[in-house]
């Protein structure tokens, strides 16, 4: 071969040379899929740009203006006046950013603050924030469950809890979702000397179904060395009394080590955090890789996190509007024929499901071009063979526009024939 024709072979890629693979190759089957999808003339589910965000509840998409319903804004608190005012004020009093992990210079006065405010809250003793709730996740369970330790999941859990098992590379076992029957079971199979983690998650977010907490604690309990983790992302705010999530509204407070959540949902924000009253829970700043090594949240951010929880926990009135919301879409559209993830209302989650994906696209597209903005889901996100749209209902909704969002499933839904 001369000079000149190993030159070309050295720069040619992978796609040009017959039979070649590289480390994308793996995802072949997926971009195929997704190109044939956007084939079909469709707008891709996963790349909508939101132009103008005017409301907790609208936005402008493509210069129309289109209710938002799948934005996780529980309790419409990105628009809070308070909570806009305390972001301006930490950025103006201490800057941009940290730029530095909470261990080392990451540390500021707001980042104790919303510490407090998650106290008092959760009537905790500890309360420990995280970059994102992701991190939350994968810090607290990667690090109390190592090698040697189990980790017992629902097999419908996030994949920060499984990316947290895998991190702290203990050994994982599921439990057919929501069955507290196999969560025994599975339990009663393990060492009995050996340490255990259950996780488990007051609302799943994918169907908006809850955990049979009561139940599921008591099954737990026959069984030694186990502690029990909640992930409370989707319920903080208006599950309970006082807005802490179904651990509170099921009245297991006392029973739950460990409450990890977010502030991305009803907190309107973003960051993480995890809240417990063991007394040695604050080893944890020491020895927590995701908390120790990440930059710390901008002073901004803890800012408008802190004021936000403080007046979550004097919510009653917009949790309560919440709930109407949630009953009147999902009756309203179970009426119409459409298929729902649970039987009753019970989140602020309804979950619509399709019969394939391409069916879920064209009725996601019809409420797009009607001005109604939701999430289109998918395996593996969802459980295999389930496509669905998930509509996210906030406090601040009005009645006038709930009613404006079932007209749009039914033309929707009569349109593309997924109801008649």
């Amino acid at each position: 071969m001369s000079q000149a024709a190993a030159t070309a072979a050295d720069t040619q890629t992978p796609d040009e040379t017959s039979g070649a693979t590289d480390l994308f190759s793996k995802f072949d089957p997926l971009i195929a899929e997704r190109e044939a999808l956007m084939a079909t003339g469709v707008r891709d589910p996963f790349a909508i740009v939101m132009d103008e965000v005017k409301s907790p509840t609208l936005a402008v998409i493509k210069g129309k203006e289109t209710i938002l319903l799948g934005t996780y804004n529980y309790m419409g608190m990105t628009f809070d006046p308070d909570v806009i005012a305390a972001g301006k004020k930490a950025l103006d009093e201490f800057g941009a950013g940290t730029t530095g992990s909470r261990v080392l210079n990451g540390t500021y006065q707001g980042h104790k603050e919303v510490e407090d405010a998650l106290k008092e809250f959760y009537g905790t003793d500890h309360a420990m924030v995280f970059s994102t709730g992701y991190q939350a996740n994968l810090g607290i369970i990667s690090t109390l469950a190592g090698k040697g330790d189990y980790v017992i999941l629902d097999a419908d859990s996030h994949a920060s809890i499984y990316d947290a098992c895998f991190l702290g590379n203990a050994e994982i076992v599921r439990f057919r979702h929501n069955s507290v029957e196999d969560l025994d079971k599975r339990l009663g199979r393990l060492p009995v000397d050996a340490q255990k983690l259950v996780v488990l998650e007051g609302v799943y977010s994918m169907l908006g179904d809850i955990a049979p907490l009561p139940e599921m604690v008591a099954a737990i309990r026959k069984h030694k060395n186990c502690m029990i983790l909640v992930d409370e992302a989707h319920g903080m705010g208006f599950f309970g009394p006082n807005g802490r999530g179904v651990y509170e509204e099921q009245g297991v407070e006392k029973d739950i080590d460990f409450v990890v959540g977010t502030f991305s949902k009803s907190v309107g924000t973003v960051g993480g955090f995890c809240v417990s009253n063991h007394p040695k829970f604050d080893v944890m700043r020491l020895v927590c890789r995701p908390y120790v090594f990440t930059a710390s949240l901008p002073p901004s951010v803890v800012a408008t996190a802190a004021t936000s929880i403080r007046k979550l926990m004097h919510a009653q009135d917009k949790r309560a509007h919440l709930w109407e919301n949630s009953r009147r879409l999902h009756g309203g559209l179970k009426a119409m024929g459409f298929k729902l993830g649970t039987d009753t209302p019970q989140s602020a989650i309804i979950a619509v499901i399709l019969n394939d994906q391409t069916q879920a696209v064209a009725i996601w597209q019809a409420l797009l071009e009607l001005g109604l903005y939701v999430n289109m889901a998918r395996p593996p996100a969802t459980p295999t063979g389930t496509f669905l749209l998930r509509c996210s209902l906030c406090a601040e909704h009005s009645s006038d526009q709930v009613t404006q969002i079932l007209g749009m499933f039914e033309e929707a839904g009569k349109a593309t024939g997924a109801i008649v």
